[in-house]
């Protein structure tokens, strides 16, 4: 992968870390930030040695969100035209989260806030901190919550009526509450070692039944229940002509634990 230049990127073993680093601000995002990060997670479609994908942030703090003088101001002063190819962009950072077929986990510290937030819903998983707190604060600086996807995915992870509360009021999600309303999946101290720990596993796991996993989840949205199982049936057949497959079931005969090696 190439080295990014607006945040941290690292690899252990099979599992890559993106560590959005400004922890003097909480880590925002800028212009440049958001077009790397969209750019980055298309280019993971093609590092099959990287299995599963982390991110983080530096400093006890996860994202702040936009930042306020380097995206904020300059949006007030442009035209239509402009806005409009900045909104799509952010809404490819999500697109291109999703399209990547690694699992991609989200470990928050602390604030976690605006499109920090969409950045963490966007990822399959969600490890917090106990300090973590989420905030889809948009209303409060005069925009609707639906942003980069948020009255679609929002919904689906936590309930409709949860949703509307926060993206209505922009109200802070304590990392408890957000545990008990299925936003994180577990809340755990230190919450990057225990991400990791899981990221590994994963990565340890069969790759290409993971990478349809999350297609499936994702492109499920759109279907009907036939339509779904039809999708399913596709995709489990093609998963049944893989290598994995046949070592799951020779080590279960030889009574060994199988060794996956994603194809």
């Amino acid at each position: 992968m190439k080295e990014p230049k607006h945040f941290l990127w690292r690899t252990e073993g099979k599992v890559g870390v993106i560590t959005l680093n400004r922890p003097d601000r909480k880590n925002p995002l800028t212009f440049d930030s958001y077009a790397e990060l969209r750019d980055f997670f298309r280019a993971l479609d093609r590092e099959p040695s990287i299995r599963t994908v982390v991110i983080t942030g530096e400093g006890g703090n996860f994202c702040s969100g936009g930042d306020v003088h380097e995206i904020i101001g300059p949006l007030t002063k442009m035209t239509m035209p402009e806005l409009l190819q900045f909104t799509r962009m952010t809404g490819d950072v999500v697109k291109a989260m999703r399209h990547c077929p690694q699992p991609v986990i989200a470990a928050i510290d602390g604030v976690c806030a605006g499109a920090g937030a969409i950045l963490a819903m966007a990822s399959d998983m969600r490890y917090a901190s106990p300090t973590a707190k989420a905030a889809f604060l948009f209303a409060r600086v005069g925009l609707a919550g639906c942003d980069m996807g948020a009255c679609t995915m929002l919904p689906r992870i936590i309930g409709q009526g949860r949703a509307s509360e926060l993206l209505y009021t922009g109200r802070s999600l304590a990392a408890e509450e957000g545990l008990a309303w299925g936003f994180y999946n577990k809340v755990v101290d230190p919450v990057l070692p225990a991400a990791m720990e899981l990221a590994q596993s994963l990565a340890s796991g069969p790759t290409a039944a993971h990478a349809m996993t999350k297609k499936m989840l994702h492109q499920e949205w759109n279907v009907g229940v036939d339509e779904a199982i039809e999708m399913e049936a596709q995709a489990q057949a093609i998963l049944m002509q893989n290598r994995d497959f046949r070592r799951a079931y020779e080590a279960f005969v030889a009574k060994k634990k199988p060794e996956f090696q994603g194809d």
